[in-house]
């Protein structure tokens, strides 16, 4: 945090530096995906050396999970294609204003726009082989969307998940799911909530996410019930 003079905030456990919310995610048939192009998108990009994606898929429009969207335009070089840019209704006409200049055919064309187009996600859909299930869920009032590939789902700034998408979530290896503090938040499920949700999805393994600075990495994970745990930039999952 920003003027933050918090234990967290100044841990030397890497673990507990939190770049924003995305995961990157490398399918068995080579389809590469990222989940969310937050502003941190440019380092994550660096750190993990990432060079090629052939989608993205957002969750939401929140300023923390699309204003990475700029940083397209190196993929749109390298792949020497435009960036298809999946998410709802409400998220595509978001990504649209936010950044406007890239729609608009007024703008002059050169290197310095990212070529992307957008795609409404209504229901299942595939990017090559992968079948990608959306998850509705509620991000306070906003309805927002998890995501489901195979036995893997990603439900980061949850706060409720309604009943009709309990019976997508169920039968999963892995589950990620937000988790930001113990005390109650309006749009965010709390650590003690996320654990309630994982049980009843009933995945073999939980990751949280979202976390903010009230819960440092190597205390929280002593207190967490088997199967579950605390993730953090760079960890790799094999499911």
């Amino acid at each position: 945090m920003i003027g933050c003079d918090c234990a967290t905030c100044h841990s030397s456990d890497p673990r507990d530096r939190r770049l924003r919310p995305s995961i990157f995610i490398d399918s068995d048939d080579g389809v590469a995906l990222l989940v969310d192009a937050g502003p941190d998108l440019r380092e994550q990009a660096l750190t993990h050396r990432i060079r090629r994606m052939d989608a993205i898929l957002f969750t939401h429009g929140h300023a923390d999970h699309i204003l990475g969207l700029d940083e397209v335009r190196r993929f749109n070089l390298l792949q020497r294609r435009r960036m298809a840019c999946y998410g709802d209704a409400r998220t595509i006409a978001d990504i649209r204003q936010s950044f406007a200049y890239a729609f608009d055919p007024a703008t002059q064309r050169g290197g310095g726009i990212p070529q992307v187009d957008t795609f409404v996600i209504e229901g299942p859909f595939c990017i090559g082989r992968q079948e990608i299930v959306p998850v509705p869920i509620f991000h306070g009032q906003r309805a927002i969307l998890g995501l489901r590939l195979d036995r893997f789902a990603y439900l980061t700034d949850c706060s409720r998940i309604p009943d009709e998408s309990w019976p997508l979530l169920a039968g999963l290896d892995v589950l990620v799911i937000d988790a930001l503090r113990d005390h109650p938040h309006p749009t965010h499920f709390t650590l003690s909530e996320a654990i309630d949700a994982s049980r009843r999805i009933g995945a073999t393994r939980t990751y949280f996410t979202h976390m903010c600075h009230d819960l440092p990495h190597e205390a929280t994970s002593a207190r967490l019930p088997t199967g579950m745990e605390l993730a953090y930039d760079g960890l790799v999952i094999q499911c």
